[in-house]
């Protein structure tokens, strides 16, 4: 896990990724049969549900330890959720965002770099 001033690169994003998704899905009965990478569909491959995205984004920002990142921004689409989400478009999201300046709430909800 990198910590400090740098992102981490797109290499060590998808290691993490695929770290915290086996550790989520090590105990699931489910069809998929290959290997998890980039190309790995979240609903279609792993049958994740609603509550399997909440709890990989809380795994997410339990690693980084940053809990203002934009997740709607990769979750809906024209005010809509999105239907599928492959591994590596959240890799592309995680080092466009985890290279950004951390957001404070200020006062009544304004946010603050």
């Amino acid at each position: 896990m990198t910590t400090g001033t740098s992102a981490p690169g797109r290499d060590e994003l998808l290691r993490d990724l695929l770290g915290i998704l086996g550790d989520l899905t090590s105990d699931w009965d489910t069809e998929f049969s290959g290997t998890i990478g980039a190309d790995t569909r979240l609903i279609a491959d792993l049958a994740f549900e609603s509550i399997d995205v909440v709890q990989l984004i809380v795994a997410i920002e339990e690693r980084y330890r940053r809990r203002d990142l934009p997740f709607e921004e990769l979750l809906m689409v024209d005010g809509r959720y999105v239907e599928e989400i492959r591994v590596g478009e959240l890799v592309e999201f995680l080092h466009r965002r985890l290279g950004a300046k951390p957001t404070i709430a200020g006062p009544a909800g304004a946010e603050v770099r």
